[in-house]
């Protein structure tokens, strides 16, 4: 059976960009700048996606397109009689693991999407008494992992139609959606009496509360937002037709997900310092803060109708590309049919989900190195096998892979002009800058 690609350059954009662009852009990425200084945040992010991240970009894409197979053979393929065959178990584990909460949190949205739309919810209630809901809600045992369930299940539809009638189908259509929704809730949110305060703390940067440890926090959550170092670009890039360039859709992926970042943080931020509230809630920011703002503003039921619909949304779009990683493992390396690998990934991916769910009420005795079961999926993942993978990515391309290989699959086998004036700047990086820096920030997680 011939392998599926990615029909269209629009496709191949929409897909990579939805698989960037979700919880770690609306989610994430605003209380990351809350916590770790606002602008300079931002200022420092900037710089490391374009310098370390988009180049650990191009490396999983150009794998994934060279070999033209799924993230568990890739390696084995370029690489034959190696050990690098191993980094391949690392790119299909790290998925399944990421989505197992990942589609917890997913649940959490479609349990808000569910209680904006009765228009009420959060009417006359507190700061503390939203938090309270809040805790109630994810310490309960039944409704999160019902929500879990719905999430998966949404998941698991997309990815059934394949790669053409699914994955980029589904982008094309859903990722315009979701920026031109976050775009009107910017609008609305920067328009408040005394959002400027909240603009200047996005774009007015205090550069002496950069330090080690907002540099770090900074390349996590651009590991973390680019979907770079588990596996899932070099899934896509072997879905790209050998026509693609590269550093085109590569580089506008990266664009496309630090513009949302920006936009979903103006969002956010402008409407936190119009009521007068504490940028550094940390977590807890969209699903305690948001729903007091909303229920204070003009016309905050719609808004909050469309926030929760956008980060709905926003979720889906990721945890379709987790999902796939696995899928395609099971299709091309167990020849088993996709309806049946869809059921498995789900299967073990929702049980996992479900004790990271229970780890909030029902197991949260359980300690694992100091961690409930959820926040040990969230830093065993984050903190560690992203970077590892990130840095298994970069070592393969820049050392073992041949450089005329590299330069070949960059370049279109020399034909794109732009490509080739940027190929050794671009090799550098893979090869020297990237590999130590990793290697740094995975120190400083273990210490």
């Amino acid at each position: 059976m011939e392998r599926e690609h990615f029909k269209s350059t629009f496709g191949v954009l929409m897909a990579m960009a939805g698989s960037a662009i979700g919880l770690g852009n609306l989610w994430r990425f605003p209380y990351m700048v809350g916590v770790y200084g606002g602008a300079a945040f931002i200022f420092v992010y900037i710089i490391l996606v374009f310098l370390l991240c988009l180049p650990i970009l191009f490396s999983e894409v150009i794998v994934g397109r060279r070999s033209h197979t799924n993230a568990f053979s890739a390696f084995g393929r370029l690489a034959p009689g190696s050990r690098w065959k191993w980094a391949g178990v690392l790119m299909v584990a790290t998925p399944i693991l990421v989505v197992s909460y990942y589609s917890v949190i997913g649940g959490w949205s479609l349990e808000y999407l569910a209680k904006s739309c009765t228009f009420n919810f959060t009417h006359g209630a507190s700061r503390t008494e939203l938090g309270a809901i809040f805790n109630d809600f994810i310490t309960s045992t039944w409704m999160p992992i019902i929500w879990h369930t719905v999430f998966m299940l949404l998941t698991a539809a997309v990815v059934l139609g394949g790669v053409n009638k699914g994955i980029e189908k589904f982008g094309k259509v859903m990722m315009p959606v979701l920026f031109l929704t976050v775009i009107a809730i910017a609008i609305r949110s920067v328009t408040l009496p005394g959002a400027q305060e909240g603009l200047a703390y996005l774009f007015r940067p205090d550069f002496s509360k950069i330090d080690a440890s907002v540099c770090a926090a900074a390349l996590g959550q651009g590991f973390f937002s680019l979907s770079v170092g588990f596996g899932i670009m070099l899934t896509y890039g072997s879905y790209t037709r050998k026509d693609e360039n590269i550093a085109s859709y590569s580089t506008l992926t990266a664009v496309a997900d630090l513009l949302f970042a920006l936009i979903a943080s103006c969002a956010i931020m402008p409407a936190v310092f119009a009521f007068g509230l504490d940028p550094q809630e940390g977590p807890g920011l969209v699903f305690e803060t948001l729903p007091f703002i909303f229920a204070n503003m003009p016309a905050g039921d719609i808004i909050a109708i469309l926030f929760f619909l956008a980060l709905l949304v926003a979720a889906l779009t990721s945890s379709v590309s987790l999902f796939e990683v696995g899928v395609a493992y099971l299709v091309e390396e167990r020849h088993l049919t996709r309806r049946v690998s869809v059921c498995i990934v789900f299967a073990v991916t929702w049980i996992l989900g479900i004790f990271c769910s229970l780890s909030f009420g029902l197991l949260s005795g359980i300690d694992i190195l100091g961690n409930t079961i959820f926040n040990f999926f969230d830093k065993m993942s984050a903190n560690y096998l992203m970077p590892l993978g990130a840095l298994l990515i970069v070592i393969f391309t820049g050392w073992k892979m041949k450089k005329p290989d590299v330069i070949d699959e960059f370049t279109n086998g020399g034909t794109l002009a732009g490509n080739r004036r940027i190929s050794g700047i671009v090799y550098f990086l893979i090869r020297y800058v990237a590999p130590p820096v990793i290697v740094i920030i995975f120190i400083s997680n273990l210490l």
